[in-house]
């Protein structure tokens, strides 16, 4: 009986990923009829900043609730569209917002588009988030460079990799100290520096929050003594998704607001913030994604 129950699990198992797998690639070859474009580099957008697609050429736009399997976008900022095009001579796909926890999709959908990108040929995904400022040297308006992450929904059990492990998109205990690729920051800072912007980048570590609610002054304290330098809500799932699947990640946050840690302050994290400050960066952290992908 009991080696029976154990047949019956495994068989459960290897279904279930079998239909995921299945379902990964009956979106890609979707995907793939409706656009001659073959993207290498994957691109997604944080709130505000999907207007990096605009400069697409030869362009073809997909909204995300017509793509089979694709979740949709519910948070003002995001447009909720794929887009393939070229970007200074590379064949992209660029998402036009992303998808989070906290609107209530399990942490293997929000990462479900980045299994889709690999299954189309692409091998370098950028990410861009807006974050809150916990480093006490950063300032409104910087761009910071992504060298590592915190998990913490992970530390509670939210790791999309959790779950029958895939083989045919990369092994079951995935390194993560490389997270971020080096050689592309060292690429992005290169071409900061190139254009006279390279005082307003940064380097440090991301931290993600499930959300939706802003940190309190208690947890922003606890989070800088970890060693966090930025906090948001997002980012981290795909880019486990993508290193699992042996994408090189370039990860860049606009830091678009301080957090609070001061209790007799008056100032209240909100979301018109994030996008005011966004709308105010959003040209110039084109630009250096543009200058990576020239070097």
């Amino acid at each position: 009986m009991f080696g029976q129950i154990y047949m019956g699990c495994c068989e459960i198992i290897i279904m279930f990923s079998f239909t995921r797998f299945e379902e990964y690639k009956k979106t890609a070859e979707w995907l793939l009829n409706r656009t001659k474009i073959r993207p290498i580099v994957a691109i997604i957008c944080g709130s505000g900043l999907g207007g990096l697609a605009d400069r697409l050429e030869d362009s073809v736009t997909i909204k995300y609730e017509d793509i089979p399997q694709f979740p949709t976008s519910t948070v003002q900022g995001h447009a909720g569209k794929l887009v393939f095009g070229r970007l200074v001579g590379h064949d992209c796909v660029c998402m036009q917002g992303r998808f989070h926890f906290y609107e209530g999709y399990s942490i293997h959908t929000v990462s479900y588009p980045v299994r889709v990108f690999s299954l189309l040929g692409v091998k370098t995904l950028i990410v861009t988030n807006a974050a809150g400022g916990l480093n006490d040297s950063f300032s409104v308006g910087d761009i910071m460079i992504i060298k590592d992450h915190i998990n913490m929904p992970g530390f509670a059990g939210q790791n999309p990799l959790c779950g029958p492990n895939e083989e045919r998109f990369g092994v079951r205990f995935p390194c993560m100290s490389d997270a971020y690729d080096r050689e592309l920051r060292l690429k992005l800072r290169s071409t900061a520096e190139a254009m006279g912007v390279a005082h307003f980048l940064q380097e440090g570590v991301y931290c993600m929050l499930a959300g939706p609610s802003y940190e309190t002054i208690a947890e922003c304290k606890l989070l800088q003594t970890l060693g966090a330098d930025a906090v948001g809500m997002s980012t981290v799932p795909e880019v486990l998704v993508a290193r699992h699947c042996g994408l090189r990640v370039l990860g860049v946050s606009l830091i678009t607001n301080k957090v609070i840690t001061d209790y007799n302050s008056e100032e209240k994290a909100n979301h018109e913030e994030v996008l005011k400050t966004t709308q105010e960066r959003t040209k110039l952290l084109q630009d250096l994604v543009c200058g990576v992908l020239k070097m």
